[in-house]
């Protein structure tokens, strides 16, 4: 096993660059995960890991699948240069983005689509709740939070590994998902919103959830097939965009 111990090792500042910055982990098409749970699920996806860091005196579960996983130790000083967590736990895992094909991409029925989410734990909160209502795929749009921020990835405990996530143009993506019918709808508040429990559909769906502040975009809104509001029975002027994104999803799915 190779050991670095000086923090001005060129692989210690490009793991430091890959977990402070979007800018490096957009170039590289690679991102960084930390944690027991998060390594454990990335190694689930074992073609994703590129490299195991563990700092000294860390020991690995005996059953994790790590042959022929690079696997390098570390000193406590090198992990602070690149830790994201306050007491960190001394395992990471550098993961490559992957890569979706068009045929996969057009078979999605079920979609959470997100508009200017801004931040990253709503976003990771998000993607968490689309994958365990069994929706197909989560799309972010211009101006959301980065899906790699590492605190997008701990909110989303792990669901990077289970669903497709990907950065995309909305508008786009809302006329695709029409022309393979897949109704689209959003949320907003206006006269012509339909509350989300009343509104009929056939299984296939695509939900639009926007930003904390202002909500979707006017032009998205004009393109969807309906849009509809949650209740407020009580004296909150609104919910966190996360649980409403619950809320609307289990009532799809259900």
């Amino acid at each position: 096993m190779k050991k670095i111990e000086s923090t001005q090792n060129a692989l210690v500042k490009y793991w430091k660059k890959l977990a402070t910055t979007r800018k490096e982990r957009e170039r590289s098409g690679e991102f960084i995960v930390e944690g027991f749970h998060l390594v454990e699920e990335a190694l689930k996806n074992k073609e994703q890991v590129l490299q195991l860091i563990v700092r000294e005196g860390v020991d690995l579960p005996m059953l994790w699948p790590i042959d022929n996983v690079a696997t390098i130790e570390v000193t406590a000083a090198v992990v602070k240069e690149f830790a994201e967590t306050e007491t960190s736990q001394g395992v990471f895992a550098v993961c490559k983005q992957p890569l979706l094909k068009d045929d996969v991409m057009a078979s999605w029925r079920k979609v959470l689509l997100i508009d200017a989410v801004q931040d990253p734990g709503n976003i990771g909160t998000m993607i968490r709740t689309a994958d365990a209502a069994g929706l197909d795929a989560v799309i972010l749009g211009k101006g959301c939070a980065d899906l790699y921020n590492p605190k997008t990835l701990r909110s989303a405990q792990g669901s990077h590994f289970h669903i497709p996530v990907l950065r995309g143009d909305l508008e786009e993506w809302i006329e695709q998902l029409q022309d393979n019918d897949v109704p689209v709808f959003g949320t907003a508040l206006d006269e012509d919103a339909v509350v989300y429990s009343d509104i009929e559909h056939t299984g296939s769906f695509a939900i639009m959830m926007g930003n904390e502040g202002s909500g979707i975009q006017p032009q998205l809104l004009s393109m969807t097939d309906q849009n509809m509001i949650i209740p407020i029975l009580g004296q909150a002027e609104s919910l966190n965009v996360a649980v409403a994104t619950g809320i609307v999803l289990y009532g799809f799915v259900k």
